[in-house]
């Protein structure tokens, strides 16, 4: 599966008797019915690690991008009209700001590497603690509550996977809960967010700005107040769109898809 094509349903299933193994590419697999899948005895393999490195880039540059307003600058820099530049256009530092991650796992450890670097000061919430070793390696503290990484937090970065707990778990009140001068930065699951809510929250100015690498659906249609707004960078869901990592998710694939039909242990089986 490449861009969750093609649909994996009932009649897909009843006309493929001896499909073995479906080898789907990326980390989430929301679009899969894992069930289903389970009751014609079919296996299923993601490729969750290969894409980690990229993506935690692409959340470094989300948020970059945003506190610096290259979007807009590019804009101004490059526009006929500009005769000048206002010495009075700014932007937010990431030195010293306070970065919230939601989800800590491979992700968003790896944001947390790249903020240390940064100078940030790095919060997490995640259904686990991790250890002590891990969390003083890029001086994490972690929230066990996520209303207290949000109070806190200049910059909520969300790295979860899309479930059922996770559904829209940003909404009106978590966004309330943020800072007016908090920027969400979006590099999971559209989903995971009230869209809606989000929307209103950056036109009443409720928090600062939006990062998203994610939305739904993708892409938006042409005429969603999300692409209307000034204080919101969307990119079209490139966590893992590098030529080294999209070549390694296929040899992922390839390598789980030889091992379901020869028998053997299958590399990234979920399980």
């Amino acid at each position: 599966m490449w861009y969750h094509k093609p649909v994996i349903n009932e009649e897909l299933l009843q006309s493929l008797p001896n499909l073995k193994i479906v080898a789907s590419s990326g980390v989430g697999i929301d679009h899969l019915d894992r069930n289903l899948l389970s009751s014609y005895g079919v296996k299923l393999s993601n490729t969750p690690f290969v894409v980690s490195t990229d993506t935690a880039d692409l959340g470094m540059a989300l948020m970059l991008a945003s506190s610096r307003r290259l979007v807009e600058g590019y804009q101004m820099a490059v526009s006929p009209d500009t005769e000048y530049f206002p010495a009075d256009w700014l932007g937010a530092e990431l030195s010293g700001a306070t970065l919230g991650i939601v989800g800590m796992g491979t992700i968003g450890y790896k944001v947390a590497e790249r903020a240390k670097a940064f100078e940030m000061k790095i919060l997490y919430h995640n259904r686990n603690q991790r250890n002590k070793e891990e969390e003083s390696a890029v001086g994490a503290v972690y929230c066990k509550k996520i209303e207290d990484l949000l109070h806190q937090s200049d910059f909520v970065l969300l790295s979860v996977n899309l479930t059922a707990q996770t559904h829209k778990l940003i909404g009106k009140r978590e966004l309330e809960l943020m800072k007016p001068t908090a920027t969400l930065i979006n590099i999971s699951r559209g989903l995971v967010v009230d869209q809606d809510a989000l929307v209103e929250a950056l036109h009443n100015k409720v928090i600062k700005a939006a990062a998203l690498d994610v939305t739904y659906p993708e892409p938006l249609p042409r005429d969603h107040p999300l692409l209307k707004l000034k204080n919101v960078i969307i990119t079209p869901h490139i966590g893992s769109a590098t030529k080294k990592t999209r070549r390694l998710m296929m040899e992922n694939m390839t390598e789980s898809i030889q091992a379901g039909l020869t028998g053997l242990p299958i590399p990234n089986e979920v399980l």
